[in-house]
């Protein structure tokens, strides 16, 4: 293909259609003449894909193996009750100010920018790989004093249609916090916290005492869909139990992509699975279907949780309060959070 522009004569390379079909035949011809090699097998998963033999292998047989996390997740200041609603509160003359304020203008275009960039078939096609398993969970809990804070969520419970915030709900309690937005997603956590796949959790979650808890999110941003889930939430109360009913919330509204890409929901079609502390900070988090591994990590985060929540002597009621911290310049300012039992 010879493009002309004026008296000089550009060669350019091939069409890129060509391109794209030679490289498919080739593709298909040297995947068929090449025997994959199969992963190494090993008795603990969460092992199996950091060693170099798991690498090596997933570069051999062209499929994507999903890493533990190597770092604390979630949000770095503590939440409040009251945040991420998802409503506009600003004034007429706030609005104003904000429509005029040209800096503003430039961040809102970036953020248009990123979400036009985005493939609308994305995490569906991430499907494929693992079942949408995003990441392995950490086989032991992050530390106490390096862990993020879970956000607060805003919307409503199967106990009443009032709005309600899920961070009075952590405060004071270990929480295993399950968030889905589809019954995909919802057979998924379901793997770590149903009492057939993890009874050790329920063992634990039971001679709690009530300091322990699981708390069930359902996300659904789709105006039709949250109709019809509140078309059919007789059924829902039924399967959830009645005990269970300020527990399960609808959230609508007020997860941005900023919440979602610090807690590690990379794919909205899978469900997550954290363990959130009585300080509201994420000690342990998995996604997709669990693996047996998983399952145990999880209920014996949730005991040492408990075991924490003894030494600092949390009882029913708790009251958390920021602390102020003085960091290395002298300068105030809020770092982290204390509770008190009263």
């Amino acid at each position: 293909m010879i493009i002309r522009t004026g008296t000089r004569a550009v060669r350019s390379a091939s069409c890129l259609l060509c391109q794209w079909r030679s490289f498919s035949v080739s593709y298909r011809r040297l995947a068929a003449n090449k025997t994959p090699t199969p992963p190494p097998s090993s008795s603990s998963p969460l092992k199996s894909s950091t060693t170099p033999a798991a690498k090596s292998a997933a570069k051999n047989d062209g499929r994507l193996h999903p890493d533990p996390l190597g770092r604390p997740i979630g949000m770095n200041h503590p939440p409040l009750a009251g945040e991420n609603t998802g409503v506009d509160t600003r004034t007429i003359k706030q609005r104003r100010d904000d429509f005029v304020d040209y800096d503003k203008h430039l961040a809102r275009r970036e953020e248009l920018k990123t979400k036009m960039s985005r493939p609308y078939f994305r995490d569906w096609r991430n499907m494929q790989f693992h079942k949408g398993k995003t990441f392995l969970s950490p086989p032991r809990l992050f530390k106490a004093d390096l862990s993020l804070f879970f956000p607060n969520l805003h919307g409503r419970t199967l106990a009443s249609a009032d709005p309600a915030d899920t961070t009075p709900l952590l405060e004071g309690r270990a929480s295993v916090v399950a968030v889905f937005s589809s019954r995909w997603a919802e057979n998924q956590v379901a793997s770590f916290t149903s009492k057939e796949a993890s009874p050790a959790l329920h063992a634990a979650l039971g001679g709690s005492q009530g300091l322990a808890q699981l708390v069930q999110v359902n996300v659904e941003e789709d105006p039709l869909k949250a109709w019809l889930i509140r078309l059919f939430m007789g059924s829902l109360r039924k399967r959830v139990g009645k005990e269970n009913w300020d527990k399960y919330f609808i959230v609508r509204k007020g997860l941005t992509d900023e919440i979602r890409e610090s807690i590690g929901v990379l794919n909205t079609k899978v469900g997550y699975t954290y363990l959130v502390d009585h300080h509201c900070r994420i000690r342990w988090a998995g996604s997709g279907i669990a693996e047996p591994g998983e399952r145990e990590g999880l209920a014996k985060g949730v005991q040492r949780v408990l075991d924490e929540m003894a030494k600092e002597a949390v009882g029913q009621n708790f009251v958390r309060r920021p602390v102020a911290k003085v960091d290395a310049a002298g300068s105030g300012g809020v770092k982290g959070t204390e509770g008190k039992s009263v």
